[in-house]
């Protein structure tokens, strides 16, 4: 059994090796991160919400998304890093506005 497991984490290796990133690096970050289906849906559901939520938002006029990227920030997986996530899920162009809204706010902090 260890034998199997140990051809499979290879495998793995080698099939991200092939993996073009650039065209899925969501899903690539994911895999270098090693998550499960549950703990990836469990992203992709935050998103969903904080998504609709920034749109409900906007309609209503507010301009400041803080509290959503905070929200992001404490719920997102600990071993998915919260910049790379969001460029990757820009690149893959998931929640688009949302994610170029964190963006921006993030690139206004000033970095130390």
């Amino acid at each position: 059994m260890e034998k199997r497991m140990a051809k499979l984490e290879y495998h793995r290796s080698l099939l991200l090796q092939m993996v073009d990133e650039s065209k899925n690096p969501f899903y690539s970050l994911v895999i270098t991160a090693d998550l499960a289906k549950e703990e990836v849906e469990e992203v992709l559901s935050l998103c969903e919400e904080l998504n609709k939520e920034y749109e409900k938002q906007k309609a209503e006029g507010l301009t400041i998304f803080t509290p959503l990227l905070l929200h992001f920030a404490g719920m997102l997986h600990p071993r998915l890093p919260l910049e790379k996530t969001i460029d990757a899920l820009l690149k893959q162009r998931l929640f688009v506005p949302l994610m170029q809204e964190f963006k921006k706010l993030i690139e206004t902090i000033p970095s130390s």
